[in-house]
């Protein structure tokens, strides 16, 4: 039985499903993520992109440097973000599956970045940099796996 994971806007105008497990589930703490999100700190889920279709046509696309961040063009929810370094991989913003409680985080990406307010007293691993490992051979933190 292949697993489904939906989600979507807060208007409904854009939906998205995942039909396998996610490769990677983690918190950001990053400058760019809070801009985006307007959140303190991000969590994503992260698919192959061959495993995700969308419906609706309301997805609207923001581009940083390598990363494309993806928005309804209608509510403006945050749905989703791909990095030209990660190929064929999107991760979703948790907020916008329709079950968010299913995906526990399991590392914090940036934690340099971290606001010094916010406390977080798990036990998960905690990565300066990036959490997800670059095909450059880039451990998670940018140094060399």
């Amino acid at each position: 039985m292949t697993v489904v994971h939906t989600g979507g806007c807060r208007c409904g105008a854009v939906r998205f499903e995942a039909s396998a497990e996610p490769h990677h589930v983690s918190y950001c703490h990053c400058g760019d993520c809070r801009r985006a999100s307007g959140a303190p700190v991000s969590a994503f889920v992260g698919f192959l992109t061959e495993q995700v279709t969308f419906t609706g046509k309301a997805l609207k696309m923001f581009e940083n440097g390598p990363v494309t961040r993806s928005f309804c063009g209608i509510c403006g929810s945050p749905i989703a973000y791909v990095d030209e370094r990660l190929a064929d991989q999107i991760y979703f913003m948790l907020g916008a599956m329709d079950m968010p409680a299913y995906f526990k985080p399991t590392h914090h990406a940036y934690v340099r970045e971290q606001l010094p307010f916010l406390h977080m007293p798990d036990a998960l691993p905690r990565h300066l940099k990036t959490s997800v490992p670059r095909p450059d051979g880039q451990g998670p933190d940018g140094t060399q796996s």
